[in-house]
């Protein structure tokens, strides 16, 4: 096998130099615009419109407008109740409220005249952690996938868009790329929102991966074929059990590999578990609104007033999930005990 060295990519989701900007992903492929964000209230509406998604760099967004708020007002007081308004943007993402905490915990032990530092110096060191947590999740999720060369099959967005380094799960499938080993990135649509068709395949053009967009419900053709030889995905919250909430439209291509005999991967740092989660039926599942359905380009495409069934994410059981890779090493097989093992 290929040794390796740093992943890169061309990709950011985000800038940090004392001041902080986001790429608005409502706005891609079409427009590469940044938006500077200048307050705890204004990146709540960020998260929740979506200009920011992805689990990880949710949090950092987070993290560093928790240092902006510090600037404007260090108190306690002040700093706390924004956090719970961030903590509460999208429900589903444990990275949020994780990052979030640990701003706390910060703002609660420093001196007032030192917080609005010390949370910059915070936030910084959270978004470090996770760029060097990508980095080492595509070295360990790279080496799994053993095989010579193979295509990968992933859902949504795990790219770089969606954390503050290389990626989780198109991290691993970078790495791959990096080594010669990969022969085509499968990218699922991932409706309605479409991070897959707008957000994955844009990524994998900036970068050169070789990519393949196809409908969702078109995967179970494309397993029948023998052309997936692995799927590999992200994750926003993972209970102490091994289940994984991650895009809707994710459990069902863990039954297709299962029945198809092709491994299925999850990638995700260790912010991304919640050992207070016991089981997967303990994740809170983001219901989204209807016109998300009924509307494309803007356009009515249903009968207004019809019921919309909108959930953001599922849940995949651990028993369908080969191994989870995190940065601490890989889970498999996949059970309570074994991840419990990995993170200490």
């Amino acid at each position: 096998m290929a040794s390796m060295g740093a992943v890169s990519t061309r990709v950011a989701a985000l800038r940090w130099e004392g001041k902080l900007a986001i790429l608005d992903q409502r706005l891609l492929p079409w427009e590469e615009r940044w938006v500077e964000v200048l307050s705890a209230q204004q990146a709540v509406e960020l998260i929740k419109g979506m200009a920011v998604r992805g689990a990880p760099v949710m949090g950092l967004v987070a993290a560093y407008a928790l240092a902006l708020e510090a600037h404007r007002s260090p108190e306690l007081s002040h700093l706390e109740a924004q956090a719970q308004a961030l903590a509460k943007a999208r429900p589903t993402g444990v990275n949020l409220p994780h990052a979030v905490s640990e701003m706390l915990r910060v703002a609660r032990r420093t001196p007032e005249r030192e917080r609005a530092e010390a949370l910059r110096a915070a936030a910084e060191n959270l978004h470090h952690a996770d760029a060097q947590a990508c980095q080492r999740m595509a070295e360990l999720g790279a080496a799994f996938l053993s095989r010579s060369s193979l295509s990968v099959l992933t859902h949504c967005n795990a790219g770089a868009l969606a954390t503050g380094g290389v990626g989780t799960a198109l991290g691993v499938v970078r790495a791959l790329h990096a080594q010669g080993r990969l022969c085509m990135l499968f990218a699922c649509e991932a409706r309605p929102v479409l991070q897959g068709a707008r957000l994955t395949v844009w990524e994998a053009q900036k970068d050169g991966l070789p990519v393949t967009l196809l409908v969702d419900g078109a995967a179970g053709s494309l397993f029948a074929s023998g052309a997936v030889h692995a799927v590999v995905v992200g994750a926003d919250r993972i209970a102490a059990d091994g289940s994984v909430a991650n895009k809707v439209g994710t459990y069902p291509l863990a039954v297709l590999a299962q029945r198809h005999r092709v491994p299925f991967l999850v990638v995700a740092p260790t912010t991304t578990f919640d050992l207070r989660c016991r089981t997967g039926a303990a994740i809170p599942i983001e219901q989204r609104e209807g016109r998300e359905v009924t509307t494309c380009g803007g356009k009515d495409v249903a009968f207004q007033g019809v019921g919309v069934y909108n959930p953001a994410f599922d849940v995949t059981p651990p028993e369908l999930v080969t191994a989870i890779v995190c940065e601490r090493g890989v889970i498999a097989p996949v059970t309570g005990e074994n991840l419990q093992g990995v993170l200490g």
